[in-house]
């Protein structure tokens, strides 16, 4: 499982957020607390909003605590909203490719946790891929493909019913396969003024997900940053987040019994 920040509010340095805190995600990378694995070592990845509609993007396939280049980048980069994410690889190759966040357009996404049996129903799930989204699929993962094929089903303008859709979808494909394993979906997508996370899963054991307000902004994390969690709120089994700059954050909790998508 990987371990992740998101950031919407006033622009702030990212070293802030990133590298700066005790238990920043950098320290997560190799360090993480509530993650199924400790270290999350293959690879990693910032995205930003700076003065362009679309967002810059630096992945690579280095552990976060050994890349000098991220520190320095996260030190001089100063945003409005921007992605953080360290990869503990699942099956699929250690590439920059594969690394998050994922690009398109003005979006970005990042995910943590995985289609369970997922080299099973790879192709079926690619082949509902549009051709003129498929092109720009640049890695193997699961995550990549479920931003693609949500993007599909109308996630520029209702992310929430595009992502249900979508995961109804892998859902289907999963149980036409028979998989008994898990299909887990802790994600975060952003298109550079709204962001909206997810925290689903079909066993009802999503991956952990924290968030925190304040004057400056809204932060999201897989973890809390500081080392403690007062002060931070977690994003219920089965439940969303939504936000948009300049208005507070708005957590819809699932159906009374209902803990997973």
């Amino acid at each position: 499982m990987c371990r992740f920040l998101a950031y919407l509010g006033e622009p702030v340095f990212l070293n802030e957020l990133v590298c700066a805190p005790t238990h920043s995600l950098v320290h997560q990378s190799l360090h993480a607390s509530e993650a199924k694995t400790e270290t999350n070592g293959d690879g990693f990845g910032i995205g930003w909003y700076g003065e362009h509609a679309e967002p810059g993007l630096y992945r690579d396939v280095c552990p976060a605590w050994s890349d000098d280049n991220l520190v320095n980048l996260c030190r001089q980069v100063r945003a409005k909203t921007f992605f953080a994410h360290v990869r503990a690889a699942t099956g699929t190759a250690t590439t920059r490719a594969n690394c998050h966040p994922f690009a398109h357009g003005r979006h970005l996404f990042m995910h943590n946790g995985q289609i369970g049996g997922y080299h099973r129903i790879k192709r079926r799930l690619e082949a509902l891929i549009p051709d003129d989204l498929y092109d720009t699929r640049r890695g193997t993962t699961d995550s990549e493909a479920i931003f693609l094929l949500a993007l599909a089903h109308g996630l520029e303008t209702d992310p929430v019913a595009a992502m249900e859709t979508t995961c109804a979808t892998v859902r289907d494909l999963m149980q036409a396969a028979r998989i008994a394993e898990p299909f887990r979906f802790t994600a975060v997508l952003t298109d550079g003024d709204s962001l909206t996370a997810f925290r689903w899963a079909c066993d009802g054991r999503p991956p952990s997900l924290y968030y925190r307000e304040s004057e400056r902004g809204l932060t999201v994390v897989s973890e809390p940053i500081d080392g403690c969690r007062e002060g931070w709120q977690v994003v219920p089994k089965g439940g969303t987040l939504r936000a948009r700059r300049g208005f507070r954050a708005v957590v819809s909790r699932p159906e009374a019994g209902r803990a997973a998508a």
